[in-house]
């Protein structure tokens, strides 16, 4: 796993951590997430599968189910 690091104020880095704090999440998860385009105190939900009973990710609110149509079409051109 690659690490990031960045300078920022003591002030930034107060708020940074406050906020991450507020979403009851780790600084490293609050600033991927805002990175990422996601919302820092938002959960995934997880549902079982239907096909193998096991525990999934349910898709964000708003977003298409992840199918096995979905994967093939990315995979398509991968060697």
């Amino acid at each position: 796993m690659t690490t990031l690091s960045f300078k920022v104020s003591e002030d930034e880095a107060r708020e940074i951590r406050r906020q991450a704090k507020l979403a009851g999440v780790t600084v490293s998860e609050f600033l991927r997430r805002r990175a990422m385009g996601n919302e820092p105190g938002e959960v995934v939900e997880k549902i079982r599968c239907e096909f193998t009973g096991a525990e999934i990710f349910a898709p964000l609110a708003g977003a298409e189910p992840l199918t096995t149509e979905a994967v093939r079409e990315m995979l398509a051109d991968f060697p």
